[in-house]
């Protein structure tokens, strides 16, 4: 989900940036409020989570009206964009009550192991106060109560929000609704922040308060705030999403099955949002010679649709220029839609090459052009195409169309080694907020391995601890023998289920494991 270095440089004046000072208060409230959040219980938080799901929902009208002056979205996207990020918080209310989110171990001592094995019980713990910096192409589902924000919150750790410039009433307001409500119920003051400014941005990563980091946005600023992050006296995990261009593989039998199909579904994902998705379909490989890359030029024509207004006029100026740029290079040629855009808005352009082209200079012809765009390259042989697959390099999706039949294990194999997700005969745009999601790639897509969508985002923001030979009342009650709280754990090495359900309190199965041996 990709901003541009350009788009920053063009980024609205920010004349009440977070001063210093400022900054300082604020992360030394969420260093306060760590000390609660730390100790607070999955059903506390999941109360905390809902209040600010509700606040959300209760503001939707007011929000929205903000939203589309500044964003240029429009309310029915809008709308149900407050409707995922509020689906979104009460997820991860339900994931954090179910608690195998904590990975809970115990091991009772065992004197036969080599070397003799102690008492030992371990589960994961929130890191503290964690910096996010909201997305400019979701304004409420990636900013400042999105995804980053609602994994840490439930994780137990407070969050410090640096609002986007291209949303900044939006930001700052959201910022009030979820803020207080958090407050309102039960949470303790600091645990949510907002910072405005480029500044404070950059401040906020260097902050020893702060022990790790949100991002969306561009592969070049998030560079520099990673660089930040790692280089400092104690460094903190980053966890950036950056830039993909999410290749499409189309094989000969699929396009003899069904090419007009795969070329409609192909306009309607690289033109949704006008094309301004992390996850757009920004080359697509097809047999050469199959003629699908004027099958797409056809259904652009058809749709006689007028440009659609972009996020900012910096993204939009941006896109002008990587489209301009990548149309003028060798072995490349537009096939339908015109390279010079006009200001501020994005009309679709279909583009065309050769594997051989983009396994000659694969940084010139594959950088993501983040707009309504993409780029039709045509193979010889499906060992060229995955040749080009691989040149592409990390991506956040990769997907497959073919027929049932077709021997897939090559192709999937190279599919997995560049993508966090792999699909089949569907189109990458939308990404599910689920406990199987996976959004997050190799390099350059993401800088970790893990996802920032669905439940196990909460990964990125705990780490394991461990403790050896306690007494049973100094262990944190998710280790206690007798499983107090029911969670589910793995007990000696069995996986034991939780013993009731979520949010309420039982003992253990009779038989579970969770005792040591007389």
């Amino acid at each position: 989900m990709t901003d541009t270095a350009a788009a920053a440089a063009t980024r609205p004046a920010e004349t009440d940036a977070t001063t210093p000072a400022e900054l300082d208060r604020t992360a030394a409230a969420a260093r306060r409020a760590f000390a609660v959040t730390v100790a607070s219980t999955a059903a506390e938080r999941a109360d905390w989570l809902r209040a600010a799901a509700a606040a959300l929902d209760a503001a939707r009208d007011e929000l929205v009206a903000i939203a589309d002056e500044e964003t240029r979205l429009g309310p029915a996207r809008l709308i149900g964009e407050v409707a995922r990020t509020t689906a979104q918080l009460r997820l991860f209310a339900d994931a954090i009550l179910e608690g195998s989110y904590l990975e809970a171990t115990i091991d009772h001592p065992d004197p036969a192991t080599i070397p003799p094995r102690p008492d030992l019980r371990r589960m994961l713990r929130p890191l503290g106060p964690v910096a996010v910096f909201g997305a400019s192409n979701f304004p409420f589902a990636f900013s400042v109560a999105g995804g980053d924000t609602a994994s840490a919150l439930a994780a137990g750790c407070p969050v410090i929000v640096k609002g986007h410039p291209a949303h900044p009433r939006l930001s700052a307001r959201t910022a009030e609704v979820v803020g207080d409500a958090l407050v309102a119920a039960g949470a303790p003051v600091g645990v949510f922040g907002h910072v405005v400014g480029h500044d404070a941005g950059v401040a906020l990563v260097q902050h020893p308060e702060i022990r790790a980091v949100g991002f969306t946005g561009s592969l070049h600023g998030g560079r520099a705030l990673f660089d930040l992050a790692s280089g400092r006296p104690d460094p903190i995990p980053f966890y950036g999403e950056l830039s993909a261009v999410n290749p499409v593989l189309i094989t000969a039998d699929a396009l003899d099955a069904r090419a007009d199909e795969l070329a409609a579904g192909l306009v309607g994902s690289f033109t949704l949002g006008a094309g301004q998705f992390c996850t757009n379909p920004g080359v697509v490989l097809v047999p050469a010679g199959s003629g699908f890359a004027e099958r797409v030029g056809a259904v652009v024509a058809a749709a006689s649709a007028a440009p659609m207004p972009m996020l900012t006029d910096g993204i939009a100026d941006a896109f002008a220029r990587g489209i301009g740029s990548l149309a003028g290079r060798d072995g490349v040629e537009v096939v339908a839609g015109d390279p010079a855009q006009q200001p501020g808005t994005g009309a679709p352009v279909v583009l065309r090459t050769t594997t051989a082209a983009v396994i000659a200079d694969p940084g010139a012809l594959l950088h993501e052009c983040f707009g309504p765009s993409t780029l039709v390259v045509e193979y010889p042989d499906v060992a060229d195409a995955l040749a080009a697959v691989r040149a592409v390099g990390g991506s956040l999706t990769a997907t497959v169309h073919a027929q049932p039949g077709e021997d897939l294990a090559p192709i999937v194999d190279v599919l997995a080694e560049v993508a966090g997700r792999v699909l089949f005969a569907g189109w990458p745009t939308g990404v599910a907020v689920s406990w199987a999601q996976q959004h997050g790639g190799p390099w350059p897509a993401t800088t970790s391995i893990h996802t920032s969508v669905g439940v196990t985002a909460m990964r990125r923001f705990l780490r394991p601890i461990a403790f050896q030979d306690a007494p049973d009342d100094a262990l944190p009650a998710e280790l206690r023998d007798g499983n107090p709280l029911g969670i589910p754990r793995r007990v000696d090495g069995v996986l034991v289920p939780a013993a009731h359900p979520a949010g309420t309190t039982a003992p253990d199965a009779p038989d579970a494991p969770d005792a040591p041996d007389a």
